[in-house]
């Protein structure tokens, strides 16, 4: 029951609001959710990962509310060229910052689970 306890507790550490990483997401840490063995120079560029990494998450939301508005620009543009076309531009250049954005947290994550803990 105690280890069935501490396993819940290790990985209730893990869970993040939205699917978010915690600041300290690389780092290692005990059953009681601290961080152990914290050393000050390798350490701080796993935070900085985990940093990155959030903003690059909440860019990949802001790319998806940009194609949403996109569409409703599209929709809403009754047929006039140019509204069309802005709706357009819009909705592309979302999509190429959300596939930027996916491909970087993908690489931010191998960096960061290759040099931490995990």
């Amino acid at each position: 029951m105690l280890t069935t306890l501490t396993t819940f507790a290790a990985a209730s550490c893990k869970s993040g609001f939205l699917g978010m990483p915690h600041w300290y997401e690389y780092l290692q840490l005990g059953t009681d959710c601290q961080v152990t063995n914290f050393s000050m120079p390798g350490d701080l560029l796993l935070i900085a990962l985990a940093i990155i990494d959030m903003l690059l998450r909440v860019a990949g939301l802001v790319a998806v509310f940009f194609v949403i508005f996109g569409g409703i620009q599209y929709a809403t543009s009754q047929g006039n060229p140019d509204a069309t076309a802005k709706a357009q531009s819009t909705i592309i250049n979302a999509l190429v910052g959300l596939a930027l954005a996916m491909i970087a947290v993908g690489f931010v994550a191998f960096l960061g689970n290759k040099l931490g803990v995990k």
